[in-house]
């Protein structure tokens, strides 16, 4: 009888183990988010499990929350830039910093590079860096300001 205790004890914590081992996997294939959170104790790596976290994910729009915010089980991008004034600023001025990028200097990104605090002595190289690599900022023209703004902070980091 105590052995039967002992297999029936070593038999529920392999299969915890398991459960959580494939979690992991399903979180790979279904990213962060409600989804994988809420399912995430019934994930046992099948279909229908991935399926229900990917559906939860992709029909409450939270990713997008989970990811800029760091929750939900979502790194926060590195270069995710928060400041509200330089993403209005950029916003509004999207053309003229199109230009000014373009051109490795004007005011429009002068007046951007002091929202984000870079300091004057980086500015410079940051200029060129960023004329260098304008098609990486300004891939297809539609960009929206948020998005300009990830790109533009990798290359000011």
């Amino acid at each position: 009888m105590r052995k039967t205790g002992l297999f029936l004890l070593l038999v529920i914590a392999g299969l915890a183990l398991a459960s959580t081992a494939f979690a992991g996997v399903a979180a790979q294939n279904t990213g962060c988010g409600l989804g994988t959170l809420l399912w995430e104790g019934n994930a046992d790596g099948s279909v229908v499990s991935q399926s229900l976290q990917a559906t939860t994910n992709g029909t409450s729009g939270n990713q997008t929350f989970g990811i800029t915010s760091g929750t939900l089980g979502c790194n926060k991008p590195a270069s995710f830039v928060k400041n509200d004034k330089a993403l209005t600023f950029t916003a509004d001025n999207m053309d003229l910093l199109a230009r000014d990028v373009a051109a490795g200097q004007g005011q429009t990104l002068e007046a951007l590079a002091e929202l984000m605090s870079l300091p004057m002595s980086d500015r410079a190289q940051v200029y060129s860096t960023l004329q260098t690599n304008f098609s990486q900022i300004f891939i297809t023209g539609d960009e929206t300001a948020g998005v300009v703004l990830d790109r533009i902070a990798i290359y000011t980091l």
